[in-house]
Formats: C-alpha cells, structure tokens, sequence
C-alpha cells in the first residue's frame, strides 16, 4: 500500500497552471559534525514513519551500511532514503560529518531544498558544524536546527542555540537565514520537543512537523523539457551503473530516448532501461517520475557525478557541483619489496592503475595524475582520512600496493606560495594545556582563543596542514587519551617556514628472516619494536623506532648459540616489552619522505625506500 502510493508521488494533482503539485514533498539533507548523531536520527525517522516491521531485527545506525563506517562509528558515503509522513514523501540524505568526506557534502546540498543542522547540546558548534553549515548557506539554504543529545546528563541545551548563532552570523547568514526554527532532540530515544523543560518529548513527531512547515517543497514543470543531474553512483552485477539524483524539470519514464550531458561537453544518447524511487531502505521500481522527485536510473554506463540527463532536444547542462579542490597528496606505487605477490590477490600496475581509475568515477573529491613511471601514481584527496580510507577499502578487496608519506599541495597565489590551513580545536584536561601548546607551536600552530571550565580547557588554533601530520598519534600520547581534536580545512595561506623534524630515527631490519625474542630482547635498550617475535622481516624494513634521532640497522633474526651446557636460567620464560601498535593510519602518520609503507590484505609494513638488498 505504501510503496503503490509512492509510486504515484508527484504526479496526482495539477495546479491551475497545469503543473505538478510538489508540495507533498521534501528534499532535506541532514549535516553535522561528525559523531553529533545524523544517522542515528536517521533511525529514529525510519522507524517511527513505519518503514520497519514491529518483529523486524534492524540495525544500529542503519544508514552506515559500508564495513568500514560500522567499525569506526563514522558516514563516509552519502546515502539517501525516504518516508512517508501526513500523506507527504520527505526524502532525507544522510551525509558524513568528516571534512575529508566534504565532497560528499557539497553534491549532495545540490539535490535537497533545505537541510537540518544536528549540533551536539554539550559540544556546540564544532570545526566541522562550520564546514557543511558555510556550504548550506552558500546555497542558498535555510536550515533548521536540531540541538541533538538533550538527554546526556547535566546538560543545558540551550546555550548551544545561541551559539549556532553566533556561528550563523559569523558566516555571513542573510536576514532569513539567521531567523532559523530550532528543535531539542535525542537520535537515541527518539524524542523531539520544543521546551525540554517543561515538555520531555515522546517522539519525533515535533520534527517531522517542522520539516513540513518550514522546508519549502520542489520546485519544477513537469511540461518542460526533462533535465536531472547526478548526484550520486551506484553499482549493480545486474543493471550496471545505476545514477541516483534529482529531477529539476520534465519527466522521466523507462524506457525513454534521453541524452547524457558530460563534463566534457560530450553528448550520448541512449534509453532508461530501469527507474526507481526510494522507500526506507528499499529502492522501488516505477514507471514514471517527475520534476522535484529522487531518483536512481539504470542504463547509462557513463553517467559521472555532476553529469546531466536531460530530454534529447536540450543542448544545455545544468550547472556542474562545484567541490573543493584536494589539499593533501600521495603516491601509490606498486609493491617491490622482497615479500612482494606473496599476500595479495592484485598486484600488477594495469591492476592499480584500473582500480585507482574506477575510484575517481564516484569519488568526486579525488584526484590521480600519472607520472613517468608506470609504477607511480599520485593521488590527491582531502585529508589523511579521506586517503587512509581508500587505502584500507583496496586493502579489503585484495589489493598489494605501497604509499609514500602524505605532502600538503602548495598553491602560487597573486605570485606567493602558498599551503592550506586548518582550523583546529583542542579540547583537553587543563593540565595537559602546557604539554599541548608547547606541540604545536613546533609546528607553526597560532593560539586564537582559550577557554577554561572547571578542568577542562577548550583551544582553538590555526595551523598549517603539513603540521597535522603525525600530530594525531603524540597527541593521545601527550594527553594518555584523555584529550579530543577536531579540524577542518579553511584557506590557503602563504607558506609559514619549514617545520622540525618530528620523530626519533627508526630501527631498521638488516636481513630477512624470522624475528626472534633473544634478539628483540638483546636490543630493547635500543628503542621501542613495532614487530613481535616469528614476524618475517627483510632487509630494509622498519621494526622499531630508536631512541636516538639516528637510524639504526640491527639483527632482529639472531638466535641463541645452542651448547651442551646448561644454564641456571635456561627455563625462564623470555619477558618482552610489548611492541607498539602501529595500523595504518599510524604508519601513514609515522613515515618520512624516505620512508614508504607497504599495504597487502595481511600485512601494514614499513619500509625503506631503499632496501639494504639493493
């Protein structure tokens, strides 16, 4: 019954101009800093607008359906979904909360009409609320404003408002803008209420009311000449490229003669083969759609994000999502150590080479340039998570690849050199503030402001990218986990010096074999080891770090010298320290410029770039 009606969205009533009547419908997009909980309200609308059976096992956060956005609790693809409500279909869009992901953001503000502002009640605005909100303005967009998280403990909600505002007008909010409507939440019960004081909420009902009333509907003809633009790329084994966007104009049906739009002014033609519009999760198969709709079509190979699908008759695009260039880049280089095609499934450099090129046609924020070297490609993304992100999604998939240290892209601007600069914002136990600030005037950061409360103090501070790098590590050190930083990017800014050395020299293996405990623990004094005894080694490869500024090749291989004679302490158990722990991220942070880390679906190694052997 449902889904019946839904197929029949957009297309029951005229107006007096012989127009669609859109105005059952809502195109929202929900933004937030990351962790302010914009999927979890995404669950609370799922479930409260009946998309779910009453018996039906769902799970938490719902909307994060990638392996890698369950396990570290972030959105990192946009994806859309939708509900009925009051006889009304609200599409919503869950977006990630990363600044590294803002490419994601920034096509997706395209599509809806209005967006909800999630902002943490105790928090307030973070660096990132003041990343999706300044490109929500930019478009023209009023938002609406939910201050989410009311039930945590001793929390007064309503300071946080006054801060959204103060961060409006900061950002250059119209009149309009600035007289936003608000609303107190919680994503985890499922509440919503406009006096938490005096009214604790039952359901989001107060929510989804508001976005009726203050989010405008769609506007569009549906007697003009059909015109989409894609927004999103999704893959099916069965139907191929699947294109998922808005429809600004005209109507679509299956199986209709449309022309593709491309980047490059190209212009290909070619039929729908399949149409869908959205439902909870589900996507539903329709036989028509029309102007103000989400939709998802099948049967253009082509389609790219920001292209237009328009009637055959239309010569001209819409106008193509504008997203921020990368700041950060790497190099991705096939593997060549000595344990190379040992571990992984896709080893080759037409292997690499394919799979880098297949990333580009959904990732709208990457970059990839080819060098003169067939076995070298640089990569230009966001931030290091953007970067670390598709090297663990190729990790995942088989690939065998190596990565060189992330570098800032520096920019001439009006004849200077310039670098980007971030936003960065400290939130610690006071008596780390010393420890914290000391760290990052090394590496050229400014003190803007500093609050204190109690014990804990809030830093805000503008720093240059290249100075992040490998700082996220000695921070949780400094602070032994205690402390939270947050950033995010903001302009490019001319070139502030050189930045010192960071790190201790590093303890490198000096031939292959198999690590041994007498020999890690004949050379503990040395530093601190990233390997554990039975790790194979070769020469070249990085197992520890040396508590000197010098690189140091040891023997990690050495056995004890077996005699006949035994030795009072021939039964105790070797005690070792334990070794460090170093992931991927904490590799990509560590490494220097000679330094290279090699990536297999078993193994994070680090390594020289120039091997002992060679």
């Amino acid at each position: 019954m449902i889904d019946l009606r839904i197929q029949q969205y957009g297309a029951r009533t005229m107006n007096g101009n012989g127009n669609t009547d859109l105005s059952h419908i809502r195109n929202i997009a929900i933004i937030a800093h990351v962790d302010h909980g914009k999927t979890t309200l995404v669950d609370g609308f799922l479930h409260q607008s009946g998309v779910f059976r009453q018996n039906q096992d769902v799970a938490v956060c719902v909307m994060d359906s990638n392996d890698l956005e369950r396990e570290r609790g972030i959105t990192i693809l946009a994806k859309n979904t939708a509900i009925n409500y009051k006889d009304h279909l609200i599409n919503i869009v869950d977006t990630p909360g990363h600044a590294d992901f803002g490419g994601e953001v920034e096509r997706i503000l395209g599509m809806v009409d209005s967006a909800i502002l999630v902002v943490d009640a105790a928090e307030g605005p973070m660096p990132q609320t003041r990343f999706v909100l300044r490109k929500a303005l930019e478009r023209g967009l009023r938002p609406l404003v939910v201050i989410n998280k009311i039930d945590r403990p001793n929390i007064d909600p309503h300071p946080a408002v006054d801060k959204v505002f103060d961060l409006f007008v900061e950002l250059g909010a119209d009149h309009d803008q600035l007289d936003f409507p608000y609303i107190f939440a919680s994503g985890v019960k499922g509440i919503a209420t406009k006096d938490p004081d005096n009214d604790p909420g039952e359901n989001l009902t107060p929510l989804m009311d508001m976005i009726l009333e203050h989010c405008p509907s769609p506007e569009g003809s549906v007697n003009a000449p059909l015109k989409m633009q894609v927004s999103i790329l999704d893959y099916s084994d069965y139907l191929g490229r699947i294109a998922i966007g808005r429809i600004y104009s005209g109507s679509i049906k299956p199986g209709t003669e449309v022309a593709l739009l491309t980047e490059t002014d190209q212009r290909i033609t070619g039929k729908i083969t399949k149409l869908f519009t959205f439902h909870g999760l589900k996507r539903i198969e329709t036989e028509e759609a029309f102007a103000g709709n989400i939709v998802a079509i099948a049967g253009f190979a082509d389609a790219n994000v920001g292209d237009t699908i328009s009637d055959i008759t239309v010569t001209e695009a819409l106008p193509r999502i504008k997203v921020d260039e990368p700041t950060m880049k790497m190099s991705f280089l096939v593997n060549d150590s000595p344990f190379a095609g040992q571990e992984g499934k896709f080893v080759t450099s037409r292997q690499l080479r394919a799979r880098l090129f297949k990333e580009l046609e959904t990732n709208v924020s990457m970059r990839l340039a080819e060098t003169d070297n067939t076995d070298t490609f640089i990569v230009s993304g966001r931030g290091e998570l953007h970067l670390g992100i598709l090297i663990e999604t190729m990790r995942r998939e088989g690939f065998e690849f190596q990565v060189s240290r992330p570098e800032v892209i520096l920019k001439e601007i009006n004849g200077k050199e310039c670098e980007p600069f971030e936003k960065l914002v400290i939130d610690v136990p006071d008596e780390y503030t010393g420890a914290v600030m000391q760290a990052l005037g090394s590496r050229r950061g400014e003190l803007q402001n500093m609050n204190v409360e109690g014990s804990t103090a809030l830093l805000e501070f503008v720093i240059p990218t290249r100075g992040l790098i490998g700082f996220r590590s000695e921070f949780l050190r400094m602070t032994r986990g205690n402390g939270v930083m947050t950033h995010a990017f903001i302009n490019y800014r001319p070139y502030c010096g050189d930045i010192a050395r960071q790190r201790n020299g590093v303890l490198i293996a000096w031939e292959e074999g198999v690590s041994t405990a007498y020999a890690i623990q004949q050379a503990e004094d040395r530093g601190v080891f990233f390997i554990i005894p039975g790790t194979r080694v070769y020469g070249g490869m990085v197992v520890g770090e040396n508590s000197r500024a010098q690189d140091l090749s040891i023997n990690v291989c050495k056995t004890k010298k077996l005699t006949n004679m035994r030795a009072a302490s021939g039964e105790v158990l070797v005690a070792l320290q334990a070794p460090a722990d170093m992931n991927l991220e904490k590799c990509l942070e560590y490494i220097q410029t000679d330094e290279l880390v090699e990536v297999t679906p078993v193994n994070v190694r680090m390594r020289k770039r120039q091997l002992k052997s060679k």
